[in-house]
């Protein structure tokens, strides 16, 4: 490698704190003027193995869980393994998934009095028409429930589908901005095809690699690996709107491949910042190791129109 051409790695990111991003290669609404207005605010979360608490926000990372309040336990009477029959009467214990605390996903709105977001499942599959796990979702106080946090380790599931079960997690929350992948309107995708295909051929980018994001992530679109299914609300009839997706897929090369993650044994003169792949070493500690079925992805829903802020979720593989 040349000295005089060497690429410089950015600066450590540490948990908690957004990722440094190459810049999107071109003008997204410029080049497709059509897309005009549809730009999303997301935040994506970047699972990278590691010890986070119960202070930290985390994928798969221990929850900050109020002593007086039973551990969640799945009294399904048909959740099972893949290939294996009904696990029985046996209460099986939920997994903790995703805890985030507002501090560190300001573009995310808690309902009000709370600024704690948690999300377990039961880690085996439910035949509720989905066939994935089955999540419970809790928002809370924060300094409410520190004050009164258990002090003893939350019990283990006797068994488990290790598809739906992270390994620890830290996450680094960080703020982009994602246009439409499989959430274009009918027809628009079909009309700027050629136009996606020109773009590929002359700059060696696609909209849908530089401009769309399928990974773990806060608000945006939803990280969908077929066809939409958005979920309309019971209480008010209105489609929910799109909380977090937490997918089995992490960027290891392209324009979402942080700067600091990224191989820099090549000169200036190889693919640019936006082709660039992860650095071998770095990348074992990518994601929470899921496999979700098969590279598949869950995705929670929320209305704030109704009280009490209902939930329900979708799942693809």
């Amino acid at each position: 490698m040349s000295s005089g051409h060497a690429q410089q790695r950015a600066a450590p990111s540490w948990p908690g704190t957004p990722r440094p991003l190459a810049p999107t290669p071109f003008d997204v609404e410029a080049v497709f003027p059509e897309l005009a207005g549809m730009a999303r605010e997301a935040t994506l979360l970047y699972p990278r193995t590691g010890q986070p608490s119960t202070a930290d926000s985390s994928i798969g990372g221990p929850l900050l869980w109020p002593a007086d309040e039973p551990w969640p336990m799945c009294t399904e009477p048909d959740h099972y393994k893949p290939l294996a029959a009904p696990v029985g009467p046996e209460p099986v214990a939920m997994v903790p998934i995703v805890q985030l605390y507002a501090r560190d996903v300001p573009g995310l709105v808690f309902p009000t009095g709370t600024d704690l977001l948690q999300i377990l499942w039961c880690p085996l599959v439910h035949e509720d028409g989905q066939y994935a796990a089955n999540p419970s979702l809790h928002w809370r106080s924060a300094a409410q429930t520190a004050a009164k946090a258990a002090g003893r380790e939350p019990p283990v599931p006797h068994t488990a589908e290790e598809d739906y079960v992270p390994r620890r997690c830290t996450v680094s929350p960080t703020p982009a901005a994602e246009y439409p992948n499989w959430d274009l309107p009918e027809g628009l995708s079909e009309l700027l095809e050629e136009r996606f295909e020109a773009l590929e051929e002359e700059h060696g980018f696609s909209y849908f690699e530089v401009a769309t994001t399928q990974q773990s992530k806060v608000g945006g679109y939803p990280g969908w690996t077929q066809s939409p299914d958005w979920p309309d609300c019971a209480g008010c009839g209105t489609r929910m709107e799109h909380l977090l997706s937490v997918t089995a897929t992490e960027p290891g090369m392209g324009r979402w491949l942080p700067l600091d993650d990224r191989d820099l044994r090549q000169d200036l003169a190889a693919p640019p910042s936006w082709e660039a792949e992860a650095d071998p070493a770095a990348l074992p500690t990518f994601g929470h190791h899921m496999g979700l079925g098969d590279v598949g992805g869950m995705y929670f829903f929320v209305c704030r129109a109704c009280p009490d802020t209902p939930y329900t979720h979708r799942y693809d593989c």
